[in-house]
């Protein structure tokens, strides 16, 4: 399985470069990209974001300006793997454990999308996707339509499959291996948009500083 951290967003919420606001002394890419390196994996960046580079290959988007939906489209055109995970970089909550679960769930299931659902919200930006998607992904973009659950659903419609969304509640409830022994999925769904929810996430890393982001 191939894998991809998401970058390209113009962070404008945050006021400067989510991708390189520093937690324990790294920048959140450095993070993220060394969660999935423990999984065995070799994670590309998507986006336009060049000065990336320094931290792993840049995919590019064939779509300027279109958003993450444009970023999972680029990633699939040069895939070549039949599925792929994929992972923003302001989720830094999200656990390997988890991230490695997800994926044994999407090789079992074969389904062209595996999301997860918190709450009443699905979470298409940690997720994993069949390159098949790509072709409806680039149909979506061309008519500028750029939600991401659209996307997907439109380009799943298209193959005649369905998505796998899941409830990450109901599923921790039922304590499945590799989880982390206490799971809270508040936390690992809490995006990193603001300054607000910087600093809360720093008081929070600081409060537990004996143990890293896994």
């Amino acid at each position: 399985m191939n894998s991809f951290v998401l970058a390209g967003g113009q962070s404008r919420r945050m006021g400067r470069d989510k991708a390189l606001l520093v937690v324990e002394g790294r920048a959140l890419i450095e993070h993220m990209l060394d969660k999935l390196r423990r999984l065995g994996l070799d994670p590309r960046i998507c986006g336009v974001r060049s000065d990336l580079a320094q931290f792993a290959d840049v995919v590019p988007d064939n779509f300027s300006q279109s958003g993450p939906l444009a970023g999972i489209e680029g990633a699939l055109a040069v895939s070549d793997s039949e599925l792929n995970l994929f992972v923003p970089v302001d989720l830094p909550g999200l656990p390997a454990g988890f991230l490695r679960w997800l994926m044994e769930r999407a090789e079992t299931s074969h389904a062209v999308a595996t999301i997860p659902r918190y709450g009443d919200r699905m979470q298409p930006l940690c997720a994993v996707y069949s390159r098949r998607l790509v072709e409806g992904l680039r149909e979506s973009l061309a008519a500028d339509r750029r939600k991401v659950v659209d996307g997907i659903r439109v380009a799943a419609s298209g193959l005649g499959e369905s998505i796998d969304a899941f409830d990450v509640e109901c599923v921790a409830a039922t304590a499945p291996a590799g989880w982390p022994a206490q799971a809270l999925p508040g936390a690992w769904f809490r995006n990193v948009n603001t300054p607000a929810d910087y600093e809360a996430f720093q008081t929070a890393a600081g409060a537990k500083s004996r143990h890293p982001i896994s």
